[in-house]
């Protein structure tokens, strides 16, 4: 947590010129030791780099990775990763699990991207969410499937440009909810949209506003992995995107939205509370990069494993708490302000 304690110094003659030494930050996130945890050279078949993947949890209690793969042509497929404890001894699909199909879905003619995975129990099915990479940008495409080997395309929700999407698990008034980031007139900020079918989407509204002026979190932000259902709220990981004369940095915050009225936000942080350090973070096809697009919860019901991609280049891991995210929230949010 980012809450810094002073110890009082001895009084002696040079008391009065010491600064009083404060106790050292504890990372909200702890990076598995051996990471990254997945790269090309895992890949079954030649790739460029492999990052950004959806997650799920499977009722056989293996992790399932579904994997954003940019081929040698620069062009993404989906391809599945499975193992027993979430960390090692990943077994991956032989080919491509999910490619872009531009003869029936012209939305994807330059590859697909970034999935989230939301379980639906109604449905007992799985929501994917990917970016299609279309002539006119980025979109959001819909999926759905109960095993990862067929999907059932629904096709573009969410016109370019848009991308950064998930499907909340339940609906809320009979309506689905999307959480998405267009880019509009208005900046690149989340929205969330309903529907009573999947398929039409209306309501549509901001939720989060990228910040102004020197923010971290200043002109672009975007959604990570799907919002966690807690009892405070819907807590949520998005990224920021700070533009520096060197280039851009992806750092993660948090976020709190009402359980009932998830266009409401209660709860910000005001600093970002991940970020690119370590070397597998800091260079790759994308410098300064942390995006991850999926987690798990372990069976305490707290401990998260957050899956994320780094510098687009390889998929590493790190692991949290729910309590202590929320406890970081208390203490590192203001009122929640849109002029900022």
């Amino acid at each position: 947590m980012n809450s810094k304690s002073a110890t009082t110094p001895p009084q002696d003659s040079t008391s009065t010129h010491r600064h009083q030494a404060a106790e050292p930050e504890i990372p909200l996130f702890t990076r598995y030791a051996a990471n990254p945890i997945l790269t090309s050279r895992d890949w079954p078949y030649p790739i460029n780099s492999v990052f950004n993947a959806g997650v799920a949890q499977l009722p056989n209690g293996e992790t399932l990775l579904l994997c954003r793969v940019e081929d040698r042509r620069g062009i993404s497929h989906l391809s599945v990763a499975r193992s027993n404890n979430g960390i090692d001894h990943w077994r991956i699909d032989e080919e491509p699990t999910l490619e872009a199909n531009p003869r029936e879905y012209p939305e994807e003619i330059w590859g697909i991207e970034d999935p989230r995975i939301t379980y639906i129990p109604e449905l007992e099915q799985y929501a994917v969410a990917y970016t299609s990479f279309s002539r006119g940008g980025p979109g959001v495409s819909l999926a759905l499937t109960r095993d990862f080997h067929q999907f059932e395309r629904y096709g573009v929700v969410m016109q370019p440009e848009d991308k950064d999407a998930a499907l909340l698990p339940r609906r809320f008034g009979g309506l689905w909810a999307l959480i998405h980031r267009p880019v509009t007139s208005l900046g690149a900020h989340m929205w969330i949209s309903y529907s009573p079918d999947l398929r039409h989407w209306g309501g549509h509204k901001i939720i989060l506003e990228a910040r102004r002026g020197g923010w971290w979190d200043a002109n672009k932000i975007g959604l990570c992995s799907p919002p966690m259902e807690t009892s405070k709220g819907w807590l949520t990981i998005y990224h920021g995107v700070r533009q520096t004369a060197s280039g851009s940095i992806y750092r993660l915050g948090l976020a709190l939205f009402d359980l009932e009225r998830p266009e409401i936000c209660l709860q910000r942080g005001d600093s970002w509370m991940f970020g690119p350090e370590t070397a597998y973070e800091r260079g790759g096809d994308v410098k300064d990069v942390v995006f991850p697009c999926g987690q798990t919860i372990g069976a305490d019901g707290d401990t998260i494993h957050l899956y994320y991609g780094a510098a687009d280049s390889s998929i590493a891991l790190a692991t949290g708490s729910i309590r202590a995210l929320l406890a970081w929230l208390d203490a590192n949010s203001s009122p929640w302000d849109r002029t900022r």
